[in-house]
Order: C-alpha cells, then structure tokens, then sequence
C-alpha cells in the first residue's frame, strides 16, 4: 500500500513537472509525498523483520492515470488515496485487535494513524482552496504561494 502511493506520487510529480505543465510547486510536493510513502514502507519492513516476520512483495501496478486535468484534480486524488491507506491501516489495527497484538496496535497508531489523519486534512484544506481560486492564474498562485514553486 505505502510503496504503491509513492509510486503514484512519483508520477504526479512527473506530471507536473513536465516542460508543458511547469508547476513546480506541485511537483515538489509530490515527489516529498512519494518519498515520505517510500519511507513508510521501510518502516513496515523494519518492524516487521524486527518480529521475525518476512516481507512479501507483490507486482506494484501502474497508477490509474498519468494525465492531470489541474492540480485540483491530482490534489483529489491524492485525497482519496490518502482515505483509502487510511482504511487500510484501520483494517491493519483491527487485525492486531483481533490478535490481541497491542505492540502492532501502538506502532501503527504512532508511526502511521496519527500522520494520516494530518495528510488527510492538508489534502482537504488543498482541494477547497484550489476549488476556491480556480484554474489557470488561480492554480499558478496557489502552486509559487502554498507549494513554494518557483522557489
């Protein structure tokens, strides 16, 4: 889950850093998303060799989509994929419950709940403000102000 978020990440940073896109703000933003992600990965797998358990890697899928409309659009997104991680570790947390492993409980909810919720309420802050200023000059303040592009 974490290393296909960074995989989406890295390619919505891509996108707009490309030379007809040039929204640099946007860019940098996601590759540190894509970055973050890829350090939670490492630390599932850390804590999981620490346990004695193994990793199983499966076959990463390409993101759904490689072409952005706006920023509002990948900003919805990331929105959702956060959500959907979000879920996923709530699952997670319900599967140490149900084990009686509050050790698994505590590592997720300190390395990985509390963050989510707080990447989850920037992202909401994000959208509504992108869908305040709207494309276009909107877009391009939000992305050098908020994003620090052109920085």
């Amino acid at each position: 889950m974490e290393l296909y978020a960074s995989y989406v990440y890295m390619s919505m940073a891509s996108y707009f850093g490309r030379d007809d896109v040039s929204l640099d703000g946007f860019a940098r933003f996601f590759r540190r998303m894509s970055e973050e992600e890829r350090q939670q990965a490492n630390v599932l797998v850390d804590y999981q060799n620490k346990r004695g358990g193994r990793a199983v890697y499966q076959d990463l899928q390409k993101p759904q989509q490689a072409q952005w409309n706006d920023g509002l659009d990948a900003m919805q997104a990331a929105l959702e994929l956060e959500k959907n991680q979000n879920q996923e570790l709530l699952d997670l947390y319900m599967i140490a419950d149900q084990h009686g492993d509050p050790q698994m409980q505590d590592f997720l909810n300190y390395h990985f709940l509390k963050e989510e919720v707080t990447r989850i309420k920037q992202l909401g802050d994000y959208v509504t403000k992108l869908k305040r200023v709207g494309s276009g000059l909107g877009e391009y303040i939000f992305d050098r102000d908020t994003l620090g592009g052109g920085k």
